[in-house]
């Protein structure tokens, strides 16, 4: 199994557990401006940090393994693990924050009928 086809499937089964997780939370998903800057600083991170880690030579990749692609010296498919991160945890906060809420509350606990219109 190569780097991508492993980072696919776990990535994979992320975005289908995140839209369980959001579909349990009653449609209450996480903001997607929140989740797109989380994506953007983990994403931004992991190239920093993955390409002090490789020249350090922490780590390294069997090449022929590699699709070939390069951030920095991180391989394309170590990405997949902060993007999975950034995508399933929003949404699992987002399904323990609506069991919080009793129907009819806001998130913030207010009565939904207490909201005023802007």
């Amino acid at each position: 199994m190569t780097y991508l086809q492993l980072a696919a499937w776990f990535l994979g089964a992320a975005v289908v557990l995140a839209i369980a997780l959001t579909l349990l939370a009653r449609g209450r998903g996480p903001h997607a401006g929140a989740v797109a800057l989380t994506v953007l600083v983990l994403l931004t991170l992991t190239a920093v940090f993955d390409t002090i880690m490789i020249a350090s030579e922490l780590f390294h990749y069997a090449g022929t393994q590699l699709l070939g692609v390069h951030i920095g010296l991180a391989p394309i498919e170590d990405f997949a693990y902060p993007l999975a991160g950034a995508v399933l945890l929003p949404a699992l906060w987002a399904l323990l924050r609506s069991r919080r809420t009793a129907p009819g509350e806001t998130v913030d606990g207010a009565p939904s009928s207490d909201r005023t219109r802007a």
